[in-house]
């Protein structure tokens, strides 16, 4: 793909976390990248600083003319009736997924995948994370911003590389990793996959495409009859896992001690650079892939203690007496379980307030209850409407499906131009902003705003 006359990669959706990455890679290798965007963002903003062309208008004028010396890259979310992707399909450019960008720059390197319909992009990121403080080095591609790189994208001359490997539009079946981790198979995208079954099959033929070794949360419906892989297990604190903590504790702060029980013995005291259990849980997952892949146990351990998370994963941003205001990316049921569990176990006998920012319309309408159940564990729910990104609204389908079933002590549904104005009139304890949206903008002035308190 990178061979002969290419010059010029052009990103159709460039702002996307998975694309910027992309588009990162190739201008470090020294081609001439630009792209499109439908809307200017902090991500598209540092793509900017780093010399990369970025516009905002649908305008095929601004594509680069020479169709043999361009390669176009774009990401599923973009509408197939985009002018610009009508012109390049219609104009001998050659156009490819984001999915087949990514398994094409990482086939002729050792290639270690996350996959799951929650957690792997924390998970990657710790996992490269580790390779890089334990000195083995390592390019890696990943779903969320690095708080401890400040980027999405790490550059190795180490032919290794961690790539998250996203379900969606069975984009991670273009990866034939070497080690893999399955972090969850939950329904999901049904817009795509149309029911469980399919999404779990969709799984089991990743882990068919994993050469060495696959590790997969203890009691998912993986196993030897769909891959030719060794297969190892992790959990949380599953004693029958192959890979589990022990020996928990819970500081003041919200982190946790423990030891990690493994095939090869026991790692004593590693504490857990990032917030709650199920960050636990995504250190053992991490552990077991670098320990797969030969990495020193006391170098794992060290470097557990030193990842920061990812940005907009249970990620702190005002924690002091009285008040505490957390960011997470969950859109899930499943995921907004395990986050308010975390929280639950961080902050016991404080209020939760949770704002919820439900995710395209197919999600909400197919696990309204499954929200509605979720969100029933936060104290206070401050709901508002469907953030549609890649779609046309569905009659019918709004935020009220999930709110009339919500259980929570207090519930409210607002606009997101009431949020700032009801936060403020809040007595507010623990307050956690939910969702894959656009709610990320208002993340700095929740901050500022309770920091002026």
């Amino acid at each position: 793909m990178i061979e002969g006359k290419l010059q010029h990669v052009y990103f159709l959706g460039i702002g996307g976390i998975g694309m910027s990455a992309i588009a990162r890679w190739y201008k470090f290798r020294g081609f001439k990248v630009s792209g499109y965007d439908r809307t200017p963002s902090d991500l598209t903003a540092s793509l900017e600083a780093e010399g990369i062309g970025v516009h905002y208008e649908d305008n095929p004028s601004l594509i680069p003319a020479d169709t043999a010396s361009t390669l176009v890259i774009y990401t599923p979310a973009i509408p197939s009736d985009l002018q610009e992707m009508q012109y390049v399909r219609e104009h001998g450019y050659k156009v490819v997924k984001r999915a087949l960008a990514l398994g094409e720059i990482t086939r002729d390197q050792t290639c270690l995948a996350v996959a799951g319909t929650h957690g792997k992009t924390t998970t990657s990121t710790l996992i490269a994370h580790i390779l890089t403080e334990a000195g083995y080095g390592c390019s890696a591609f990943l779903g969320g911003i690095s708080k401890n790189y400040g980027t999405n994208l790490l550059m190795s001359r180490t032919p290794t590389v961690v790539a998250e490997a996203d379900e969606f539009d069975r984009s991670f079946l273009q990866l034939h990793p070497d080690i893999a981790v399955i972090t969850a198979m939950d329904a999901d995208h049904l817009d795509i996959y149309g029911d469980l079954q399919h999404v779990q099959d969709a799984f089991r033929e990743f882990a068919s495409q994993v050469h060495e070794t696959v590790i997969i949360k203890y009691g998912l419906p993986v196993n030897g009859d769909d891959t030719s892989a060794k297969i190892f297990t992790y959990h949380f604190n599953d004693t029958r896992a192959d890979f589990h903590s022990a020996n928990l504790r819970l500081d003041d702060t919200g982190h946790y001690t423990f030891d990690l029980v493994y095939p090869g013995g026991t790692l004593k005291d590693i504490r857990s650079g990032a917030l709650g259990w199920v960050n636990v849980e995504n250190s053992v997952a991490a552990a077991a892939a670098c320990l797969c892949y030969g990495a020193d146990g006391q170098k794992v351990r060290h470097a557990i203690g030193s990842f920061l998370g990812a940005m907009r994963r249970l990620d702190e941003h005002v924690n002091r007496p009285g008040i505490v205001y957390i960011d997470d990316y969950a859109h899930h049921p499943a995921e907004l379980s395990s986050a308010i569990s975390s929280l639950r176990g961080i902050f016991p006998g404080r209020k939760i307030t949770g704002v919820f920012q439900p995710h395209l319309y197919t999600r909400t309408r197919d696990f309204a209850p499954e929200f509605a159940a979720a969100l029933s564990k936060l104290d206070k729910l401050i709901l508002l409407d469907i953030y549609p990104a890649r779609e046309e609204p569905i009659p019918g389908v709004t935020s009220e499906l999930i709110f009339k079933d919500v259980t929570a002590p207090e519930k409210m549904l607002i606009r997101k131009e009431e949020l700032m104005d009801t936060l403020a009139k809040e007595r507010l304890e623990v307050l956690v902003t939910f969702g894959a949206g656009n709610i990320d903008r208002f993340v700095e002035p929740i901050t500022r705003m309770l920091q002026d308190k």
